[in-house]
């Protein structure tokens, strides 16, 4: 339906200017807010004479920001006031000039924004009604998966298992990763096998110290030497950077003895049947903006 009303083309509005002090003369500043006013016309201005309201062109004209009187006024003469109309200029903005700059922070709301109309990795993200853009969301999942004979060891502290790591670049510092696993080993009777959860080299997920085994599983705990053990864990890890960070699993068993990857502590070479599979897996969580 079309406009009806005014033509908004055309719009005006009135304001008062400054009080003018009289004197012997015919010509007077006009002022508004202390600025120089310029009238678009003596018929724009509203000019009240000792309360007699005057007429334009017969009273007075105007010259830029002045005011001329007929005849010159007198000291005792009180102008009581000047009201001016002046137009109101409508602007279209021109399409491409707003960036960035012209926006107000924290003025653009979702109710502003459409699905899909925000991109992530490339990735269209969608605003799921009045959620927060990006927050909380999973913004990359990457995984490894071992599934031979690739690692054993009998060292006393733990060494990274080969093969057993992700690499994962946060798309920002504010992100946090969640790290998932699950390692199948298996280790001699009488003896436990212990894992780490490493950031790099630096043990992670665990507060006691660099020699501490955040988790372990007991071979007594298997049905036999034969079986091997899951150990599942999950850390949300907060990185605070946008470089590249690699999660690494170390593993090893007490006393010196055999800690085996995917097999029990019975296979011995890699001509065995595959008892487990380990797998790492990384999630990027997008942090609430």
């Amino acid at each position: 339906m079309s406009y009806i009303g005014r033509d908004i083309s055309n719009l005006s509005d009135r304001v008062k200017l400054d009080q003018i002090s009289t004197s012997a003369t015919a010509t007077f500043n006009l002022t508004l807010n202390g600025n120089p006013f310029v009238p678009s016309s003596a018929e724009s201005l509203t000019i009240s004479l000792n309360a007699i309201i005057q007429s334009p062109q017969d009273s007075y004209t105007v010259s830029g920001s002045t005011v001329i009187f007929a005849s010159s006024l007198q000291s005792s003469d009180v102008i009581d006031f000047i009201l001016a109309e002046r137009a109101i200029t409508l602007t279209t903005i021109g399409s491409g000039t707003v960036t960035a700059s012209n926006i107000v922070n924290s003025s653009i709301t979702n109710a502003k924004l459409e699905n899909s109309s925000i991109t992530l990795n490339g990735s269209a993200v969608s605003l799921g009604g009045s959620a927060t853009i990006g927050g909380g969301k999973i913004g990359q999942v990457l995984t490894t998966e071992v599934t031979a004979f690739s690692f054993s060891t009998t060292a006393s502290s733990p060494v990274a298992i080969t093969g057993l790591s992700r690499a994962i670049t946060p798309s920002a510092t504010s992100s946090k990763i969640l790290v998932m696993g699950k390692v199948s080993f298996g280790c001699p009777s009488g003896t436990r096998g212990f894992i780490q959860l490493r950031r790099g080299t630096a043990l992670i997920g665990n507060s006691i110290g660099s020699g501490s085994r955040v988790i372990s599983i007991a071979s007594e705990n298997l049905a036999s030497v034969d079986d091997v053990g899951n150990l599942n864990f999950h850390y949300i890890d907060s990185p605070n950077t946008n470089s590249e960070v690699t999660y690494n699993i170390y593993g090893n068993a007490n006393g010196n003895s055999a800690f085996k990857l995917n097999r029990s502590n019975n296979d011995f070479n890699a001509s065995q049947t595959t008892r487990g599979t380990s797998v790492i897996t990384v999630m990027e969580v997008l942090a609430w903006v």
